[in-house]
């Protein structure tokens, strides 16, 4: 009997269990014996038993060998739990049967096919693919049998393959139907196996692709997914194997734009990448060039426009340079749109480029047909004439297009996507459509064409679309060199591919049932292949060697090699770092020259980067087995200073949060590690230290230091005098820095650290008269106190590593009491800071914030973006005034938008508040506002207005749109009106937006209201804008000539529809009807109105459409408007396809930055 049934991997493993990479063919649905009868073949009969479990494969491989091999057992009750029979050659290799008489886990026979080497004689990329069938039988009444088949591609991994629910086991010994004889009978059974080892042709053949490397198998790499890239994918390796394309790449001068933004730049390094990589690559950084966002990664787009646009950028890229024309010159043919008549010598034609071929696949079997169809003539005849000029009127033509010439790679876009009316929506064709391997084109070009050389052509490439409109896959075949092998590029997977593979499983249509084979159900509709072809890539013969020409390390550009063997040296460091990173410690340094930098507070900025930031606390990775001397000696060595007057002060977190040193660290001989586990504050695993040089050595050259000073026998010795660190406040170039450290007796007042400042800054011994030294400790971040010059410093609690900020005032500035206000007091200015404490206020609220103009309300080319640092206490008038002096704009004229976080387009407008309105609360707002927050909160747009913002306040934005020719042009413009201004104003201000002509020179203009695509009203002159209603549209067009006299009665309002008048669409307008007109000559009135030309008019159907929209009259040409349009409930509609819908599922414009 005829099995058909589906694998399971199930199997058996060595010693007896169950193995879940072995494999069992589940054919519980089905029959599993062959009962005797007179017809039906037995199982003794080899020849015939192969031609029943054997059947073609859908792969229709070669054979290369086939086997049979019968197992007689004997004692089947006595057999073990597992048995293995005897090796047999099949093939050129060892196998035998392995049986489970018991079941493998199952209360049913369990009987596999097994590789018979010995464990240690299996090659090591030992692969064979097998079909194989198993049948039991009984060897005295060889009619009764059951039997299975299944093919797989065995390897040293994947040792066994076959069936481990062969047949029930009390099926075993029960008498079957037909002769009443069991399976088993006098405990005796044979097994025979039928094994046909076929041809693996490329090397692929059932395989599982579980370490699989397509460099290894292939030479070739393939492409990562983002999401749901690939269909870019597919494009990406059609173009990269077009290789003399890529040299044309490689040929753009990048070197000296060497940005990720750069698109060219980005193709050049995947390109590169492809040609050099040994695992697959990514294209990430090529998307990311787009300016596609994430969601962009997860829309399947059209690769025809993808191309074309792809095209597009490269060919922008290449002007100027020695590529320039090659792109045309490899993509781009001609073709002739003509018009010809047929009795007289009168032609109308004109010659375009074309970059591919859209070809329809629905009602064409191939490629041959889709050529003919493509060019096919069109008489004009009839009331269809054309209009020859004046000396031959209306005279009968042909109308068509033909070929001029072709590119040398011929890239043809199969329609499988097409629209379907009936349904709206996009549908995918299935139908079958073939296309040949060698296509001669000449046929398709005009008669004056040159065909000095033939026009034939070979398939390079076939893109593939596997699934349906909604959900589906791309993949490509392509045939890298001219001769040889096609490739399989399936996203990171890139495998040989044979003859079949890209042509007959890529023409569409029904599943091919294979040969010789009955199908038991006949099933009411056929199964249509998911997979077709929907782009092949065709290169001219005779310019096969210069298209696929090599590719050679020479024609990459050198920079490019340089930058990736720079790239391979970082990852390689960061490889080893990586793994040698159990062995290293951070350890994060305060040095003299980073406090001196230091604007901030605290002592530094342990989250910055000091290859970026001078004031950065300096980074060390080292080993954790070091010792403190080794660190102290590499420090030095880096800031250029002796090691003995250098020493390390453990860095603390304080409970108020700041960090600051404690103690130093005296025991050189402790390592890094037990230094970091001694000290209280754990980071991350980084230690932080803070530097500090003896400022006085001995005559030795040893350091000195004014505390902590170790003794001879091991002690350490500490005084009364603390460490304090300075920051000076500079009110003249509002920056605060750190100056250095001091040590002195904690006894002391706080007036005696004056001479100590005066002499670090240069000031003299004295300072003028009337100016003051000003002190502060910084406490924390949001606490500066003053400190009082009585006082002394045990007084004021001040300690290690505690900070104290000081300024030079005049004595007039001091006699006003500046230091003496609470922090919470204080007048906040927005340009200066009068003090070191209002400056830190500033430091906490600092914003640095990027300006953009608006897109499309100021010139972004006149207005380029920039940054402010801003404290966010600034109210709207004073950002107003920063932005202002930036542009060197009214600040009055400004007016700012967010941005969209996501998009980084300009959201709403920043409308201004007279209370309680500060950057901050337009870049963070709280409270209601903030649920739907997704703008930004450092960046806005800005507007720079023809008024002011409180003039702007007496305005209304009127959005209008003018239409100046009928319907097919528009113009969408705000304009701005007094509030207590009517519609007339709004024409006025349209007459200015638009540049056109005033009414007394072209004629009056006409204001109506529009409501879901139909018009609601004509606007009255001076109906008053602020009644205007905000959910409807205003549009502005002339008043015809032909109108101008005529009364509300003569019209009829017009509207678009899409066979329902419920789904309106595109642009109402006004018509003007005409007594007793028949349709047909009104339908050229309405051609002339609308501007509608040409087959775009041709397509539309005309109806009269009654409210409220639902019943429909189509028109006849004999039909006369005016004796049925007899009410005002009517509507003149338009019934054709909204074009400005989109075709490709929702998803948005495809677009390339």
């Amino acid at each position: 009997m005829m099995v058909d049934t589906e694998e399971h991997i199930v199997g058996p493993t060595a010693n007896g269990a169950e193995n879940d990479n072995l494999t069992i063919i589940n054919p519980d649905n089905l029959e599993t014996e062959v009962e005797q009868l007179p017809d039906l073949t037995r199982a003794d009969d080899f020849d015939a038993m192969k031609e029943i479990v054997l059947p073609p494969l859908i792969e229709e491989p070669r054979t290369l060998s086939d086997t049979v091999f019968t197992w007689k057992i004997e004692n089947w009750r006595q057999q073990n739990k597992k048995e293995h029979g005897p090796v047999f050659q099949a093939g050129g290799f060892p196998w035998r049967i392995l049986l489970f008489p018991y079941g493998n886990n199952v209360d049913q026979c369990s009987i596999y096919l097994e590789h018979g080497f010995e464990p240690n004689e299996i090659p090591e990329d030992w692969s064979c693919c097998v079909q194989f069938a198993l049948v039991l039988w009984n060897p005295n009444e060889p009619a009764i049998y059951a039997h299975h088949s299944a093919h797989h591609r065995f390897t040293k991994e994947e040792s066994d393959w076959g069936f481990t629910k062969f047949l029930e086991s009390r099926r075993m010994y029960a008498a079957w139907d037909a002769t009443n004889r069991p399976m088993v009978e006098n405990d005796c059974a044979n097994i025979t196996v039928y094994v046909r080892h076929v041809e693996d042709e490329t090397g692929v053949l059932w395989h599982n692709f579980n370490n699989y490397d397509s460099k290894k198998e292939t030479g070739f790499v393939g492409l990562k997914n983002q999401g749901a890239t690939c269909y870019l994918n597919s494009l990406l390796q059609s173009l990269y194997f077009t290789n003399a394309f890529r040299k044309a790449i490689y040929e753009i001068p990048t070197d000296s734009e060497e940005s990720m933004n750069n698109s060219a730049y980005t193709l050049q390094r995947l390109f590169y990448q492809l040609q050099t990589s040994a695992s697959a690559v990514g294209t990430n950084e090529l998307t990311k060039s787009f300016g596609w966002e994430t969601r962009h990664i997860f829309e399947q787009q059209d690769v025809q426009e993808l191309s074309r646009k792809l095209m597009e950028r490269m060919e922008e890229k290449m002007k100027g340079t020695k590529a320039e024309n090659v792109l045309p010159q490899m993509f781009s043919g001609k073709i002739k749109t003509y018009i010809s008549c047929i009795n007289v010598d009168y032609e109308s034609s004109r010659v375009e480029d074309f970059w591919d071929v859209q070809l329809n696949v629905s009602g064409n079997k191939n490629l041959q047909e889709s050529f003919q169809d493509y060019i096919q003539v069109e008489k004009m005849e009839g009331e269809n004439q054309y209009m020859a000029g004046d000396q031959y009127k209306l005279q009968d033509a042909n109308k068509g297009v033909i070929f001029m010439g072709f590119p040398d790679v011929l890239h043809l876009q199969l329609k499988r996507f097409e629209y379907d009316y009936m349904r709206d929506t996009m549908t995918k064709i299935n139908d079958r459509y073939e296309f040949p391997e060698i296509f001669d084109a000449s046929p398709y070009l005009s008669e004056d064409a040159d065909k000095s050389q033939p026009w034939t052509y070979q398939l390079h490439g076939v893109l593939v679309h596997s699934g349906d409109l909604n959900a589906g896959h791309y993949y490509a075949f392509l045939k890298p060199n001219k001769e040889g092998w096609f490739y399989k590029y399936d996203d990171d997977k890139v495998t040989k591919a044979t003859r079949r593979e890209v042509l007959e499983d890529n023409f569409g249509g029904e599943y091919r049932q294979p040969p010789n084979v009955r199908n038991p159900v006949q099933r009411k509709a056929p199964i249509m292949r998911p997979n077709s072809a929907y782009m092949l890539v065709y290169i001219r013969q005779s310019k096969l060697d210069n298209i696929l020409c090599p590719v050679t390390e020479e024609d990459i550009p050198s920079h490019l090699r340089l930058k990736f063997e720079e790239e391979a040296a970082i990852r390689e460091a960061r490889r080893k770092e990586r793994e040698e990173q159990h062995l290293y410690m951070a350890v994060r340094a305060v040095v003299p020259s980073s406090f001196r930098e230091h604007g901030g507070t605290d002592l530094g900025n342990f989250d910055s980067n000091p290859e970026q930031d001078a004031a950065a606390p300096r980074y060390y990775r080292t080993l954790r087995s070091s010792t403190l001397q080794e660190l102290v000696t590499r420090i030095a060595e880096d800031i250029q200073e002796d090691p003995k007057r250098v020493r390390l002060w453990l860095m603390v977190n304080r409970q108020n949060k700041t960090i600051r040193p404690d103690t130093p660290m005296m025991d050189m001989r402790l390592t890094v590690e037990e230094s970091y586990n001694k000290s209280a504050s754990h980071h991350n695993s980084v230690l932080r230290v803070w530097v500090e040089v003896a400022e006085e050595v001995n005559a030795e050259g040893d350091a000195v230091w004014p505390t902590y000073q170790s003794q001879s026998n091991g002690l350490v010795v500490k005084n009364d005098l603390i460490l304090l660190f300075l920051k000076y406040f500079d009110t003249e170039n509002q920056s605060l820095h750190g100056l250095g450290h001091v040590y002195i007796n904690k006894e002391k007042k706080v007036e005696e650290l004056v001479p100590m400042i005066s002499s670090k800054m240069g000031w003299g011994e004295k300072l003028p008269g009337d100016d003051k030294v000003m002190l502060w400790e910084e406490i924390k971040p949001t606490m500066i106190e003053s400190l009082r010059a009585k006082q002394t410093l045990k007084a004021a609690e001040l300690q290690d590593g505690d900070i104290v900020c000081f300024q030079k005032v005049t004595e007039k500035k001091s006699r006003l009491g500046l230091g003496d206000k609470p922090s919470e007091e204080l007048a906040k200015k927005m340009d200066r800071c009068e003090d070191a404490r209002e400056y830190y206020d500033f430091l906490q609220f600092k914003r640095t914030v990027k300006f953009h103009a608006h897109p499309t309300r100021s010139d972004p080319i006149q207005y380029p973006p920039f940054e402010l640092i801003l404290s966010a206490k600034i109210t709207y008038d004073q950002l107003s005034e920063k932005v202002g002096a930036a542009l060197k704009a009214d600040p009055t004229h400004l007016r700012f938008y967010t941005v969209n976080a996501s998009t980084g387009a300009p959201r709403i407008a920043v409308k201004r508040l007279s209370t309680n309105q500060t950057l901050q609360s337009i870049l963070n707002p709280t409270g209601y506002s903030a649920l739907n927050q997704s703008h930004r909160n450092d960046a806005l747009y800005f507007e720079v207005l023809d008024m002011s913002l409180a003039e702007l306040d007496t305005k209304k934005n009127v959005k209008i749109t003018w239409l100046s020719e009928g319907i097919t042009k528009e113009d969408a413009f705000d304009i701005l009106v007094p509030k207590n201004g009517i519609i007339e104003d709004v024409i006025n201000g349209v007459i200015k937006k638009a540049q056109i002509p005033d009414e007394a020179e072209a004629g009056r203009i006409r204001v109506f209201e529009v409501n879901n695509h139909k018009i609601f009203r004509e606007m009255a002159r001076e109906y008053p804008v602020i009644s205007i209603n905000e959910y409807t549209g205003l549009v502005a067009e002339r008043i015809w000539e032909e109108e101008v006299d005529a009364t509300d009665k003569d019209f009829i309002n017009c509207f678009h529809f899409q066979t329902e008048p419920a789904r309106a669409h595109g642009m109402p307008f006004k018509f003007l009807l005409i007594k007793d007109e028949k349709f047909v000559d009104t339908k050229k009135r309405l051609e002339k109105r609308t501007g509608l030309k040409g087959k775009s008019f041709e397509k539309i159907k005309f109806a009269l459409v009654k409210r409220p929209y639902s019943k429909v009259h189509y028109l006849q040409d004999d039909d006369i408007l005016t004796e049925l349009a007899t009410g005002d409930d009517e509507n003149l509609g338009l019934d054709h396809v909204d074009r400005t819908r989109t075709m490709r599922n929702g998803v948005g414009d495809l677009f390339l930055k």
